[in-house]
This record gives structure tokens, C-alpha cells and sequence, in this order.
């Protein structure tokens, strides 16, 4: 009996492992086996250990073939086509890719901006379709929220004011454009009858807490003014379900990056910043030695996880904050490495620009990493982008669009 089992498990990994070889695309294959992620660069498998027969640990396969993309995507656009959305903080980095994508999936696309932080040119790509309409105007005055959420059906709350640095400099005015602002939006959206209300809430929610990886449900204390707000978005909205059955989804974004991300000003985030820097041969300054990591995320699989709480049936999937992340750290120092590689491609001096290094900087999370089981269970999210995946997309598009 136990060499029947034997060989039948035996059978059923090597159907598997042709159906993969056939079907799936080669971009990596990532284990889930005793609680550990291992990422290997072959065609991609989702290995998910369920029990063991006579010390044989039987597994089941999830083959991210081009067909279950494709239905996941037919899936999006019978659930999107002629629906009404707005975004706000639509001119954003991550707002305007968010904007295109959901035009491009038959959206009728609405985006509120104040352009304090977003820009113009993001809407270029997409400001003449004919399903898009822009509305100039500012979340910290609530009949202008109640204007921009008539008739719409779903709502991507992306405004908002971000950085810590901008946040410790200038408490007062993050704290009404992230808190009052965010009222406003869940009034506004609650009286218009919202189907679907999703947010960016934020990894700095995290605060003080060390644990590693980031699970949801424990959270430290604070460590800048942005990071209270974002604490605060969470609150209003666990109380509007509560007093007003009013259902929302929280998406707290680790470190995005990618395709128009602005690498200019004072606030600028870090990666953006270092390349422009490298791509002008200046050398980048890191805050402290180096060896703070974070779990940098690239802008599509943000974009991912908004369409999957945008679409999602599963009603234990409403009133959850859930990370939204790749579910990998990389220090300070490997980034600089990977920006250094990757941009001497197109330049090869870049491979001796000189990394400095400065003090660190008030308000900063030493460690970030985020688990992202509850968005897989909940959700049904896999992201498709590893930080090295993306990071080779952004430079490219910096490369194409900047220099």
C-alpha cells in the first residue's frame, strides 16, 4: 500500500511539472513550504503544503498560466465596463496609473486633484479619452468631495499629503489633508451611496513595532506625524462600518515605486531620487549606513491589488486593511548595487559613481517587511513583480522618459 501511495504521488509531480513546463511563463517560481518563501528564477508555481502521507509531503500546484491571466482580466472588465470611479489624488504617481488602468479596463474614470503634489503631465497619456473627465479641486472642502462622489459607483481614495520628512516639518497641514481630507471623502462617499470605497493606507502604521514580517493585526507606536494619520484613516473607517454599515478596504502600501514616480523636490522618494542622481553621474546620500531595508514594491502589483479589492465577492474580503507589498526586503546598500547595475546598462560610467553616507533620518522605520498571506487568502493576490522584476521596469522608464 505505501509503494502505491508512493508512486502515485510521484505521478502526480511529474504531470505537474510538465503542465509547467508547458504553460507556465518564466518569471520565477515561489515555495510556500513550512512557513518560508524562496523565490527561484524558473517558471512561476505556487507550491502550498497541505499534509503528509507516510513522510511524503503531498502539495498543490496554482500554475499562473496565460489562461487564468486572461480570465482574470475578463473578470475585471465585465466588473469595471461603464462603471463609475473616482480616484482621488488622480494626478499622483500612483493614482494616475491607476486612472489609465482602469480606462484601458472600460472604466468611466473620474479624478480629484489639487496638483499640490500631482502633475499634470501624469494625465497626459489619457486626458483626451473620452470615458475621462477631470475635476480640479481639493479634499479638505467637503462640498467638493460630495460633487466628485455624485453617482459614481466605487471610489480609490489615493489623495493625500505623504512623506514623513514633510509630515514632521509640517504636521498641521498633513494632518488636514490626510485626516480631515479622509473624512470628508468617507462622508461624502457614505451619503452618496459608494459601492466600493478603497484606500491607501500606509506601512508606517507599523511605527516602533520590530516584529518581522509585518502582520496586519500588530502594530507599534507611531514615529512621525504621517504615520498618525494614516493610523487615523484606519480608525474613521472601522467606525463608519461600525456606526454607519458603511464597507471600505484599507491597502497599507510599502514603499511603491515605479513609472512616474517624481524624482524632484525635497520629498522625494528614494529610489526615484537615486536614479536621477546616478543618471547624472552625482553620487547618491544614503541616511545612516546603509543597512535600513525596506519592501519595495513595484507600482504594478499595487495596481493588482486595487483591482482585486475593487472586484473582490468575498464578503469576508470588505473592512479589512490588508499590506500591500511584494513580501521581500532589500537594504539601502543592495538597492544603490541594483540601481548601479542595472542603469550602467545604458551608461557605463554610472558602474564608478560614489555612494555616500549621511545621518539618519528623524521618523524612519529601521526594517520593513511585509507578509502578505491575508491579501492572498482574502484577496486572491499574487503579485507578479519582484523588486529586482521592477526595478529593471523603472529604470527603463526613467531612462526613456527622463534623461
Amino acid at each position: 500500500m505505501e509503494v502505491e501511495i508512493l508512486f502515485f504521488a510521484v505521478g502526480i509531480f511529474a504531470v505537474a511539472k510538465k503542465r509547467l513546463q508547458r504553460t507556465a511563463r518564466p518569471e520565477r517560481l515561489q515555495c510556500f513550504g513550512e512557513g518560508h518563501a524562496q523565490e527561484i528564477e524558473k517558471g512561476k508555481i505556487h507550491f502550498i503544503s497541505l499534509w503528509k502521507i507516510f513522510g511524503i509531503r503531498v502539495t498543490s500546484y496554482e500554475f499562473d498560466s496565460e489562461l487564468n491571466s486572461n480570465k482574470q482580466k475578463a473578470k475585471y472588465v465585465n466588473t469595471l465596463t461603464h462603471k463609475k470611479i473616482l480616484i482621488t489624488g488622480g494626478a499622483g504617481f500612483i493614482g494616475s496609473n491607476l486612472c489609465e488602468e482602469l480606462l484601458n479596463l472600460g472604466g468611466i474614470v473620474t479624478c480629484l486633484d489639487n496638483f499640490s503634489t500631482g502633475k499634470k503631465e501624469n494625465l497626459d497619456s489619457f486626458k483626451n479619452h473620452p470615458n475621462f473627465t477631470l475635476i480640479e479641486g481639493d479634499i479638505r472642502d467637503l462640498e467638493t468631495c460630495r460633487q466628485a462622489c455624485e453617482n459614481q459607483d466605487f471610489v480609490l481614495h489615493e489623495a493625500a499629503l505623504g512623506s514623513v520628512p514633510r509630515s514632521i516639518h509640517d504636521p498641521i497641514t498633513s494632518n488636514a489633508v490626510n485626516v480631515s481630507g479622509f473624512l470628508n471623502m468617507l462622508v461624502a462617499a457614505r451619503d452618496s451611496g459608494i459601492k466600493k470605497f478603497v484606500y491607501a493606507a500606509s506601512s508606517s502604521t507599523y511605527g516602533d513595532s520590530e516584529t518581522l514580517p509585518k502582520v496586519e493585526n500588530q502594530i507599534g507606536k507611531p514615529l512621525s506625524p504621517y504615520a498618525v494619520t494614516k493610523y487615523v484613516n484606519e480608525l474613521y473607517a472601522d467606525v463608519f462600518k461600525k456606526t454607519y454599515d458603511f464597507n471600505s478596504i484599507g491597502l497599507r502600501y510599502f514603499n511603491v515605486f515605479g513609472r512616474r514616480q517624481d524624482p524632484n523636490g525635497a520629498y522625494a522618494a528614494v529610489i526615484p531620487k537615486f536614479v536621477m542622481q546616478l543618471m547624472n553621474r552625482e553620487s547618491p546620500i544614503i541616511n545612516g549606513n546603509g543597512e535600513y531595508s525596506r519592501d519595495f514594491t513595484y507600482i504594478d502589483n499595487i495596481i493588482l491589488i486595487n483591482l482585486l479589492a475593487l472586484t473582490s465577492e468575498n464578503p469576508a474580503a470588505e473592512n479589512q486593511v490588508y499590506n500591500a507589498a511584494f513580501g521581500e526586503r532589500t537594504t539601502l546598500n543592495d538597492l544603490t548595487k541594483y540601481l548601479k547595475k542595472y542603469l550602467s546598462e545604458f551608461d557605463s560610467e554610472i558602474a564608478n559613481v560614489e555612494i555616500k553616507y549621511g545621518d539618519y533620518r528623524k521618523g524612519d522605520v529601521p526594517h520593513s517587511l511585509a507578509s502578505i498571506e491575508k491579501a492572498r487568502e482574502l484577496l486572491n493576490y499574487n503579485p507578479k513583480f519582484s523588486m529586482k522584476d521592477g526595478l529593471k521596469e523603472a529604470v527603463k522608464w526613467y531612462w526613456e522618459n527622463l534623461k
